[in-house]
């Protein structure tokens, strides 16, 4: 294939995704949908012109881990932080805290029963299935106003964060035991107070550099200290919502004496070119990411009833689970807060993260395709019931 042709490629497949978009806005058909479904398609065609194209894990992980930085940085730079939103904030984190761990064993349980499988092998599987994920919702629910859009970005990035927390800590080989406690508290610690000092520095970074080019190198590292952060097996996320949260919310934060050395009007200009290219990058490496994922999904292994059965349970568990706390806990609406709770790129990235002792054979790609094709079918439900509701006020 000459370059040309890949430019091509390229290049039609970004207007696709702009014009999956607008078809989103106007159906309430999850764009992402639309992108896996083509790479399904582009699939099936290169299967019957016989054109083999082999997509590397590794290339998929790089465009999920860029992705996943960049959406939870855009949701973060839209989220204002004041007393009045403290109530909010703590009920979406008891939610996506509550709802990860009780979904997460209780598809563990499932899967070791079914399977005879050791109980940590399950739970490593589970966790990825029981994650909701940011770069699904947090676009979704752009359409929403108000505290039910903030609850749901707030919830699915705290449920990203929360997972891969929840699922370092179960790789644990001391899991179960008090020294994992031990370990899993440390960790939390350490990242908290990275969070912080890369938090100070990035945001001076943002403040002082004047050279033109200076927001792709704030982005560069971030994904450094992400990276390194997670080599450590820190949940390196938190530095993401971290960073978005201080240099969005500055007037907040700089205060005093911290007044001298950041200026926070100075930051909300920056913040505001900085927003637009963190969407304009989560939207390229998002479109290319569920393209590949879906090109990279064979139609026929999709077509066995017993994995269809499964991907149904496993959606089944996870609604009901959803109605339970949403309805007898937390007492809150349910149109459309039970629907939106999208499976997607986190999901996909800490399947791939399962080390090859814990993989269990019946836990596929496939199965996570089932899976988020069915949660993005009640999500598109839910916003559509949504639509026709009447304005209720807040919960």
């Amino acid at each position: 294939m000459g370059s040309y042709s890949i430019l091509i490629g390229l290049s039609l497949a970004v207007i696709l995704s702009y014009l999956f978009d607008v078809v989103a806005r106007a159906t309430k058909v999850p764009s992402v949908l639309m992108l896996l479904l083509s790479g399904i398609a582009l699939r099936q065609a290169a299967d019957y012109f016989d054109f083999t194209l082999g997509i590397p894990k590794v290339i998929l992980e790089i465009f999920g881990i860029i992705g996943l930085i960049m959406i939870v940085l855009e949701g973060a730079l839209d989220l204002k932080i004041s007393r009045d939103k403290a109530p909010l904030i703590r009920r979406s984190f008891l939610a996506a805290a509550l709802m990860l761990v009780v979904q997460a064993v209780v598809i563990a349980l499932i899967l070791h029963f079914w399977l005879h499988v050791n109980f940590q092998s399950c739970l490593i599987n589970a966790i990825p299935l029981a994650v909701i994920s940011s770069a699904i919702a947090i676009p979704s629910v752009a359409s929403l106003q108000g505290e039910k859009q903030e609850f749901i970005v707030y919830e699915s990035t705290f449920s990203d964060i929360l997972g891969i927390m929840f699922f370092n800590f179960a790789l644990q080989e001391n899991f179960a035991q008090g020294a994992s406690v031990f370990t899993f508290g440390r960790d939390v610690v350490a990242v908290l107070v990275v969070a912080v000092l890369s938090t100070a520095a990035l945001a001076f970074l943002l403040d002082r550099i004047r050279l033109h080019v200076k927001f792709f190198l704030i982005l560069a590292f971030l994904i450094l200290l992400y990276s390194v952060a997670k080599k450590l097996h820190l949940s390196s996320l938190v530095l993401v919502l971290a960073f978005g949260l201080a240099v969005n919310n500055a007037d907040q934060f700089l205060k005093g004496r911290l007044g001298r050395w950041f200026r926070p009007e100075r930051l909300a200009e920056e913040v505001h070119q900085l927003r637009s290219i963190t969407a304009e990058s989560a939207f390229l490496i998002r479109t290319f990411f569920f393209l590949l994922f879906g090109f990279s999904i064979t139609l026929s292994g999709l077509l066995s009833p017993q994995l269809l059965l499964q991907g149904v349970l496993i959606v089944a568990a996870l609604t009901a689970i959803r109605y339970v706390y949403l309805r007898y806990i937390a007492r809150t609406d349910l149109i459309p807060e039970l629907f939106i709770a999208p499976k997607g790129l986190i999901t996909v990235l800490l399947f791939y993260s399962i080390p090859q002792k814990h993989l269990i054979g019946e836990v596929s790609e496939n199965i996570l395709f089932i899976v988020i094709l069915l949660t993005g079918v009640l999500m598109m439900a839910g916003l559509l019931l949504s639509k026709e509701q009447p304005e209720i006020g807040e919960y």
